[in-house]
């Protein structure tokens, strides 16, 4: 049991974002973060009185990396994500490491891509923080 959030909960919380988050459906980016907005936003309104700062710092990484590999897995080509991270404002540097790897989506959303998809990128996104 972890300080104020049950296993089963958390448990709960993450099978529902993996729902949201999946990365097939042809939904654009906007339609996934507007579901999962009020999703977080009644959960974060849920436990607000819980003090797990580390927890929520934990679920907030977690949640943009899902974003990230989605916007990958929507890019889909490395000529298309090559073009996508330079028209986002990336260093060619930065796209020319993620476009080769573009189909390792997973473990590409955890590398040079950060620079790029920022948690101020999410921001204007309209993703809620939970920390």
């Amino acid at each position: 049991m972890r300080r104020g959030l049950s296993s089963k909960a958390l448990q709960a919380f993450k099978w529902r974002v993996r729902q949201l988050t999946r990365r097939n459906g042809g939904r654009s980016i906007e339609q996934v973060v507007e579901k999962l907005r009020r999703y977080l936003l009644g959960w974060k309104g849920y436990f607000r009185l819980a003090q797990m700062p580390r927890i929520w710092r934990s679920l907030d990484e977690w949640i943009r990396r899902r974003l990230r590999a989605l916007d990958l897995k929507q890019w889909r080509r490395g000529r298309t994500t090559y073009q996508e991270l330079l028209r986002l404002g990336a260093s060619p540097w930065v796209a020319e490491s993620v476009a080769p790897l573009s189909r390792r989506w997973w473990p590409n959303s955890r590398s040079a891509i950060h620079h790029v998809l920022t948690v101020a990128y999410f921001d204007r996104l309209g993703v809620p923080r939970l920390s």
